[in-house]
């Protein structure tokens, strides 16, 4: 039997996958791994960051460029249909072609009665070794904000946004209850035990951080599994708006979590930690800058 949520609380549901070299069949995969976590009782599902292809930001190629698509287009589509069919919210990064010449890497937001309710698109691009994003995608236009959806004001960011406190503020300013983040992170090929540790540990912690200031909760969705040169740490989790971990996916297998979420628990985190009421909105004008030189 399905879990039914109580009535202020909201059970989210996390699809760690691994995936394959066809992209026909990672839409598949996601399609039965969400109607699992409907099965479960999940009402707001969320995919890993480009969901439907193996990772192709480790090398620079321009046939690449064939796995991006239109949106509305035949993923959102697809995913339309089963949202509506299981009057579920789903959160989707999709490779998106905006026009020849110009892509992003998008985040939609499908309703449960199977409308595109609102798309994020990337705004922070990285360009590292094996994530050479800069060369695929544009930098999102459409600005933080937060879609209204049947479960829940929903916000969502990608991947290396995590890294950014103030998309994560921004966000949360427009009235989002979640933080959805699809991710693609994992460890590089030669790093030493100790390293790798450390950058899972700030990359939990900064997300830990965000749920804390901005006393919300934060969903991450990871991959997991060896694609080329990347071995993806998987290890999905939930933050509560205290910070504290919830739920916890494997660091080395597929899985689906469903988590039940108490929206009173943010109003009650705020009112001890009045982290928006005490900011000094009248003194941060430097953050438009790059950097604030010394006289």
């Amino acid at each position: 039997m399905a879990k039914k949520a109580k009535s202020n609380t909201v059970n989210v549901g996390l699809v760690q996958m691994s995936c394959d070299p066809k992209p026909e069949r990672n839409l598949k995969k996601a399609i039965a791994r969400i109607g699992e976590a409907a099965k479960k009782g999940a009402q707001i599902v969320c995919l890993q960051e480009l969901f439907r292809s193996q990772y192709f930001c480790q090398t620079e190629d321009i046939q690449l460029f064939k796995l991006a698509e239109s949106i509305p287009g035949p993923s959102t589509d697809a995913l339309s249909k089963l949202a509506r069919q299981k009057k579920i919210v789903i959160v989707a990064s999709i490779f998106e072609k905006r026009t020849a010449g110009i892509y992003h890497n998008t985040a939609v937001i499908i309703d449960a009665n199977g409308q595109i309710a609102g798309r994020y698109r990337k705004m922070h691009i990285p360009d590292d070794p094996l994530y050479y994003e800069k060369f695929y995608f544009t930098p999102g236009d459409l600005g933080f904000q937060t879609h209204d959806t049947r479960f829940g004001k929903v916000g969502a960011l990608v991947c290396w946004d995590q890294w950014f406190p103030e998309a994560a503020r921004l966000t949360v300013l427009s009235g989002a209850q979640f933080l959805f983040y699809p991710t693609a992170i994992g460890w590089l090929p030669g790093e030493e035990e100790e390293m790798n540790l450390a950058q899972h540990a700030a990359w939990e912690t900064i997300q830990r951080a965000h749920a804390i200031a901005n006393g919300i909760y934060v969903v991450v969705v990871n991959r997991v599994g060896r694609e080329g040169k990347l071995n993806f740490w998987g290890q999905s989790f939930v933050a509560d708006p205290f910070g504290r971990i919830i739920a916890k996916a494997a660091a080395d297998n597929e899985e689906v979590l469903v988590i039940e979420c108490d929206l009173d628990k943010i109003e009650e985190t705020r009112q001890n930690w009045p982290f928006l009421r005490d900011r000094r909105i009248d003194a941060y004008a430097g953050l438009h800058y790059r950097f604030v030189e010394q006289a």
